[in-house]
């Protein structure tokens, strides 16, 4: 089967499935600056804290919503366009502007609103996950909490560390959860027979098989070396907690003598490295590589469907296991319309959007309700969605699934990555 161009994959995934963290620690500085100037002195516009959802719905009718999210992808894309936009207008005349941006431009953005002293941010709302939710925390920058007073937050599965939890940070109604997903290891079975299950099986299988295989210097290549961290240390137990720099240093140093040892055989030989998933896809789609990876756990199936994979195309989790995670929805603390931010977030985690959106042709993406709460015409359709045939079921990867590491865990793997892997 002959797959699309590079051009169509690039568009189709030209970085990863969840919002970007911050690599630059100049930033953290004018963070950490920022805390110190603007903790007692912000304000909170329009607040809605003591309103019904009736009286939100009231304020939030027939506006304006500005939402900044990451837009590389053109299924995830059109799902906001086609199905969620129209969706809002039709049952609440709101009208959702996308703007384009993640992480770091979010962040820089609300800094830079904050430090001219505006009250009024150009967002209403973000998505958001791991280090940027706790940057934005960092410089009081979230509205909330408010996810309580969202009648479909009743079904939210909080109970689900993996969604209760944001990079070992509980996210106590500060963010909305919106997706759940788990790191998966994309191979061509027709190259691949027996897919690396551990460290030493993938060194051995990158030794034998020169050049296809590399680690991308993104977020999804840094979630990768997460699990690996996490396989050096022994287990999930041992970096859980606060960040720990005794130990980041102690096992990232078997890290990254480790990657140095293998780096010869990757891709062109380790000069170079992807710093997007996106060229990656392109490479595994035209057979330049065995192998490409995903945050989302489902992607393959859609990326097959599309045609920009081959059809013999599988994903895996390991032996050793993978970081699972959710994505999540915050509302800037100066928005001026934080109602209809929440009735746009209630949307979003209501049980039509959400099983829109588990369809592996529409997004694939995993769901952050639990099915049990569901009236039961709706658990029927949940249990109806299509299954996948090239990524494994969920049920299976749960028993493989990694907790996120603090976010300091993340922000140094981005920096040390580059000095003592990329630059070497």
């Amino acid at each position: 089967m002959r797959t699309k161009t590079h051009a169509a994959i690039n568009r189709a995934t030209n970085e990863r499935r969840h919002p970007a963290g911050i690599k630059d620690r100049r930033l953290l500085a004018g963070i950490l600056v920022l805390v110190l100037f603007f903790a007692c002195s912000s304000r909170t516009p329009s607040d809605v804290s003591n309103l019904s959802w009736d009286q939100i719905l009231a304020a939030g009718r027939n506006t304006n919503v500005t939402l900044m999210m990451w837009g590389g992808d053109p299924y995830i894309n059109a799902y906001m366009n086609k199905y969620i936009k129209p969706q809002l207008k039709d049952h609440y005349g709101i009208t959702l502007n996308i703007s384009e941006g993640q992480g770091n431009k979010i962040v820089q953005i609300l800094m830079t609103e904050m430090e001219a002293k505006k009250s009024e941010s150009q967002i209403d709302l973000c998505w958001i996950n791991g280090e940027t939710f706790y940057q934005l925390r960092q410089i009081d920058a979230l509205y909330g909490p408010f996810t309580a007073k969202l009648p479909n937050a009743q079904y939210i599965d909080f109970q689900n560390p993996f969604i209760r939890y944001d990079f070992q940070q509980e996210v106590q109604g500060m963010e909305c959860p919106w997706g759940n997903v788990q790191l998966a290891i994309i191979y061509n079975s027709e190259h691949v027979q027996n897919p690396p299950q551990n460290m030493s099986e993938l060194e051995r299988y990158v030794k034998e098989h020169s050049g296809k295989f590399t680690i991308g210097s993104d977020f999804t290549g840094m979630t990768l070396l997460k699990s690996f961290l996490i396989a050096l240390a022994g287990g999930k137990q041992v970096l859980s907690g606060p960040f720990d720099q005794t130990k980041y240093e102690k096992y990232s140093k078997e890290l990254w003598e480790y990657l140095n040892r293998i780096k010869p055989y990757f891709w062109k030989g380790g000069k170079t490295f992807p710093d997007a998933v996106a060229p990656m896809h392109q490479m595994f789609a035209s057979g330049e590589l065995d192998f490409t990876m995903s945050n989302n756990d489902g992607e393959v199936d859609n990326k097959v469907l599309q045609g920009l994979f081959p059809k013999s195309s599988r994903a895996y989790v390991p032996e050793i296991g993978t970081i699972q995670n959710s994505h999540y929805m915050g509302i800037v603390k100066q928005s001026s319309n934080k109602a209809g931010a929440m009735i746009v977030c209630n949307f979003l985690i209501s049980p039509e959007a959400q099983l829109e959106k588990l369809k592996p042709a529409v997004w694939g993406d995993g769901t952050i309700l639990d099915i049990n709460k569901l009236p039961t015409n709706w658990q029927q359709q949940f249990r109806n969605v299509p299954g996948r045939h090239y990524a494994p079921n969920r049920s299976e990867i749960n028993q493989r699934a990694l907790p996120e590491l603090a976010p300091e865990y993340m922000i140094h793997l981005y920096d040390d990555f580059r000095k003592y892997v990329i630059e070497q």
